[in-house]
């Protein structure tokens, strides 16, 4: 384990990382961690939608730090998705004396700044996302408007469009899409199958 004295006071650094879905890759964030020094026995990685507030190694992560202890994020949205719960987590780690720094947002909440940055970001991430949500509603009400009756259809490349960019956020489980576009996950994979065998 990677210990750091500060003027007598021992530290430990944590990496914390999350993809959404289980076809996302952790590695890009594992070596990140490595670069800055947390050994593998810190670095918590989980699969697993961001707007779950409870998620098994987060709140592991969150038994073992202690005081002086360091958190590394590679980005807000790895922590959490509504800004509720981004400010739930960052203070429960500030009440423990725990640093939390996310490297995209180059924050540090060790610090006046810090904190007030990570209010406004959060407060940003979500709106955005809520903007991503109401344009999906409003292209799917766009497409459903033009007529269909009677029993299901194929759905229109109108919504597999927006399934598809939804998917290509990564901010999205596969759940979430096809519960947002009205889709089966059998008709979402076969969209995602089809456009990679179109580049291949």
């Amino acid at each position: 384990m990677l210990l750091v004295i500060i003027q007598g006071v021992r530290t430990v650094k944590f990496g914390y990382g999350r993809v959404s879905t289980q076809t996302q890759e952790l590695a890009r964030q594992e070596d990140f961690f490595k670069c800055l020094g947390v050994d593998d026995e810190n670095i918590y990685m989980e699969k697993m939608t961001g707007t779950k507030a409870s998620r098994p190694h987060l709140d592991r992560l969150k038994d073992v730090v202690r005081k002086n202890d360091t958190v590394y994020i590679e980005s807000l949205s790895r922590l959490g998705r509504s800004t509720k719960d981004l400010l739930a987590l960052i203070d429960y780690f500030q009440n423990k004396g725990v640093t939390l720094v996310s490297h995209k947002e180059n924050i540090d909440t060790s610090t006046p700044t810090g904190k007030l940055i990570t209010t406004v970001m959060c407060a940003l991430a979500e709106f955005e996302r809520e903007l991503i949500v109401e344009r999906t509603q409003e292209g799917l009400k766009a497409a459903r408007a033009r007529g269909r009756k009677g029993g299901r259809k194929p759905k229109s490349e109108k919504e597999i469009k927006i399934a598809l960019s939804m998917y290509d956020s990564k901010d999205f489980s596969i759940s979430e899409i096809c519960k947002r576009c009205n889709l089966s996950q059998g008709t979402l994979y076969k969209a995602i199958n089809e456009r990679k065998s179109q580049l291949v």
